[in-house]
């Protein structure tokens, strides 16, 4: 079979370059500005595609010259051309059961919800809930909640039902909450220990207070929970897919495949879905190491087609700013004198015993580390595995890299590192980092997207979604302003901003470059696949903050649209 499909793609490769050579491309594009995020050929005029991949990019003269008779003229009609924007850190399926298959209560518009303004949407849900039976929810942010910080506890969810177990996770991931419903099916009492990675938060009593802490915690209730069933998956997983095309991505990365139903469910439903067109974009894979144990060694690196392929395993080292569980150096400054510094899921040597098997097996190494305790944690780790130039090449990952200092900067750069922010943090949690749970000196270092460029660095935007919405031009907005949402909106740190261009960059060419794709997609040149987004206005010529409000009308992967604005 293997030796059949080489066949094919040669047949297939020989016949698009007959083709080309007779001057027949399938499409053209002209009409608009092309903005190609090529720095050799950064505008053009025209883009001929033929056999799903771009076959010629210049002026309108010369690519119309590769007109066929059964070539399809496209005018832009004054829109722009784009390439597809690249989401390199997305939880596909988290995303599609936080938001699709479970109650979703995000609110990232302002006014933000309160304690009573929750317990109404989760009682109101509940209804349609029999006892006994699971209400499950996403969502709640304490950060973005009226009074500040204000959680929900068992007592608190106990309002919603005493008869049916609940379970909202936080918006960050790392936090969740349950009832005391919750905690007497999962058989968990004020004596059961914490799970290695996992915390179960108690009062000064030695109480239970049902807010739980990290994934090992959470797979405690998740495992009492009945799956839905595969087509109720595949409905929500394509749900989170036409989510993406409507805001122009064409690739994505399910960035911790096994979280939900185990590695090979969920390898076999991304590769059935991708290629079957039910998931209309390119997947790149990065296996949970929760879920994939050092003993098994079932899936090699590179496994896979430039529609779906694992290249990637991720470790999560701490917790998340906004929710007082990254990991810091110096503590918190929310409550005031707390001595609270967050959390570190592993040793150094734990994590080095972690990463180093996978790494040498080929292994692009991902890690999760928000604060800059286990930013430090992540690059010692980094620097052991890196013993040769050629190791600095391997695009070692730390995702979020939220607040990192100067010299850590400074040393992911020598090991090649290519970090990856949550822009977000700028805008939806700005105004909380810096007037409250940070500070100005550690909030002024998030995301410091200027201070990597001056350093050389690739980095890339994302949404970590479900933890913020997807969104890539949104992401490229954020990066050139860093304006804050809460009023009076402020600049977090000027110095941080980039150019409209640099950001743009992080959605498209260096976020490609990311995964391991910067070859193939992220920019319009010939030779790449033809994976487009068509928007009704030029970011380039637009100002940094209203980048967010250009609209997407047409996305196209592979030479084929995949969508298209009513």
């Amino acid at each position: 079979m293997r030796h059949l499909n080489r066949i094919l793609l040669a047949t297939l490769f020989l016949s698009a370059q007959s083709a080309i050579a007779a001057g027949n491309a399938d499409v053209i594009f002209y009409g608009g500005d092309i903005v190609t995020m090529n720095k050799a050929q950064p505008v053009a005029e025209a883009v001929a595609i033929q056999g799903g991949k771009i076959i010629q990019v210049g002026s309108l003269l010369k690519t119309k010259s590769l007109q066929g008779k059964d070539t399809k003229l496209i005018n832009l009609n004054g829109q722009t051309l784009m390439p597809g924007f690249v989401e390199p850190h997305v939880h596909i399926f988290g995303t599609a059961f936080s938001e699709e298959l479970w109650q979703n209560m995000s609110n990232f518009e302002m006014p933000h919800d309160t304690l009573d303004s929750l317990v109404a949407k989760l009682t109101a849900y509940s209804k349609n809930v029999k006892d006994g039976e699971w209400v499950t929810a996403f969502g709640v942010d304490p950060s973005r909640t009226d009074p500040f910080m204000a959680e929900l506890t068992a007592d608190i969810l106990d309002k919603v039902s005493t008869t049916k177990p609940i379970f909202v996770m936080n918006q960050s991931m790392h936090i969740a909450y349950v009832n005391h419903k919750a905690l007497e099916m999962a058989g968990v009492t004020d004596s059961t220990p914490d799970p290695k990675g996992g915390k179960l938060l108690k009062d000064s009593k030695g109480r239970l207070t049902g807010i739980v802490y990290e994934v090992p915690s959470f797979y405690l209730f998740l495992k009492k929970m009945p799956v839905p069933n595969q087509d109720l998956i595949e409905q929500a997983v394509a749900k989170v897919g036409q989510r993406m095309v409507r805001k122009g991505v064409t690739t994505s990365a399910e960035i911790s495949l096994g979280g939900y139903l185990g590695v090979d469910k969920e390898n076999a439903l991304l590769n059935d879905m991708t290629h079957g067109g039910k998931l209309p974009v390119r997947v790149r894979g990065y296996i949970y190491s929760n879920a994939y144990p050092l003993t098994n060694n079932s899936y090699k690196p590179g496994q896979g087609d430039d529609i779906y392929k694992l290249i990637g395993v991720k470790i999560v080292s701490d917790g998340s700013d906004q929710g007082l569980t990254g990991a810091m150096i110096q503590p918190y400054a929310y409550p005031a004198g707390t001595k609270n510094t967050g959390n570190l899921n592993f040793t150094e040597q734990e994590l080095y015993d972690l990463a180093k098997p996978r790494f040498d097996q080929g292994w692009q190494i991902s890690v999760h580390s928000n604060g800059d305790r286990a930013i430090e944690q992540t690059l010692n780790v980094f620097q052991k595995l890196v013993t040769k130039p050629s190791d600095a090449k391997t695009r070692l990952r730390i995702e979020h890299f939220t607040v990192p200092t100067e010299a850590q900067i400074t040393k992911a750069a020598k090991l090649g590192v290519v970090p990856g922010f949550t822009v977000g943090h700028t805008d939806y949690w700005g105004e909380a980092f810096h007037d409250h749970l940070l500070g100005p000196e550690r909030a002024n270092r998030i995301d410091p997207s200027a201070s990597l460029i001056k350093n050389g660095m690739h980095f890339a935007y994302h949404s970590d979604s479900p933890v913020s919405p997807i969104h890539p031009l949104k992401y490229a907005s954020e990066g050139a302003s860093r304006l804050w949402q809460v009023a009076p909106q402020k600049v977090l740190n000027a110095n941080e901003k980039v150019s409209v261009n640099d950001a743009l960059k992080a959605v498209t060419i260096d976020a490609a470059y990311q995964v391991k794709m910067d070859d193939k997609i992220g920019s319009i040149e010939a030779g790449k696949y033809a994976d487009f987004a068509i928007v009704d206005q030029n970011p380039m010529k637009t100002d940094a903050y209203k980048i967010r409000d250009i609209q997407v009308n047409e996305t196209w992967v592979n030479g084929q649209q995949v969508y298209k604005k009513n």
